[in-house]
């Protein structure tokens, strides 16, 4: 398991948004597939699968809209590569930049699926042991020039982190600042990241749809990342917090999914009711509340 995982908010297609990727994406599978009753969105469908080594949990729990602030940078071995996921990723979407070539690759397009969540695909030759899907945090409206600083936050968030080359926009690439951040890759906890800035007139920013889990082994670790990350105490709620830059988390405790998972339905019906009325997440009182008897036996 990948200490960060990316996470999608689909209205109703979660299963059937995991069968489309998985289909698409070569080295691909479905891991796991299942629903919680009695959530305050009702019932609410799960997906948890790897693309071409990249994990990705997905929930149907109503509407909510992605946004191109957070894409997927997919990188392709050839052009050939570029153009069949295109085809595919493009149906039923909107075209962001055009399928063409460009300074940065010689292959490359940005388009949102029938879902709406964004892909980029580029042409990457030579870089055979690039990370195949690299999540992309674009920073705007108030947060347009702050992208430098986010990534340096979040490298003192993550144990394990490492940013690299920052390239930067230039005096004649108004209304981008100069200096502000044109694309800069980072990493954290081994897993690639990239971020940019963008000072052109948008309608959207970070959202709830698309937010990252934190995957912990331990109350310690969950009490770090919750202390480090949250900076709006009104988002917070089942798991769930807000950054200083609005980006999504969700700091969860690896053994709450093996108890979700569980054939049990009344234990999973007790961590479900125990777990939707904390904020941050108990190890302790999520265990007690999967090992207790049922007392209707």
């Amino acid at each position: 398991m990948h200490k960060i995982t990316p996470h999608l908010w689909f209205d109703k297609e979660a299963k059937e948004a995991a069968q489309l990727y998985t289909s698409i994406f070569p080295n691909s599978k479905i891991k796991s597939l299942s629903t919680l009753d009695n959530t305050p969105s009702g019932t609410v469908d799960f997906a948890s699968i790897e693309l071409a080594g990249q994990e990705f949990r997905l929930m149907s729990a109503g509407p909510l809209k992605f946004t191109p602030a957070v894409s997927f940078i997919v990188a392709c071995q050839t052009k050939e590569e570029v153009d069949t996921l295109w085809r595919e990723l493009s149906k039923g979407g909107s075209v962001l930049m055009p399928l063409d070539q460009y300074p940065f690759s010689e292959r490359y397009g940005w388009t949102t699926d029938r879902y709406g969540l964004s892909w980029q695909l580029m042409f990457v030759s030579g870089r055979e042991n690039t990370q195949k899907i690299t999540p992309m945090l674009m920073f705007t409206g108030n947060n347009a020039g702050k992208a430098e600083e986010a990534i340096r936050f979040y490298a003192s968030v993550f144990r394990n982190a490492k940013v690299n080359d920052v390239f930067r926009y230039g005096a004649n690439e108004a209304p981008d600042k100069e200096g502000t951040v044109k694309y800069a890759p980072f990493t954290l906890e081994g897993q690639a990241f990239s971020a940019m800035d963008s000072a052109h007139p948008h309608n959207f920013t970070f959202n709830e749809a698309v937010s990252l889990i934190v995957n912990c082994d331990s109350q310690e670790e969950i009490d770090h990342y919750w202390e480090r990350l949250s900076a709006d105490p009104k988002a917070e709620a089942c798991g769930w917090l807000k950054d200083p830059y609005g980006v999504s988390w969700q700091v969860t405790p690896t053994a709450l999914g093996k108890m979700l998972s569980d054939g049990n339905k009344e234990r999973v019906s007790r961590v479900t009711k125990a777990f939707l009325q904390m904020k941050k997440f108990d190890i302790a009182k999520l265990e007690k509340a999967f090992g207790e008897k049922n007392q209707a036996a």
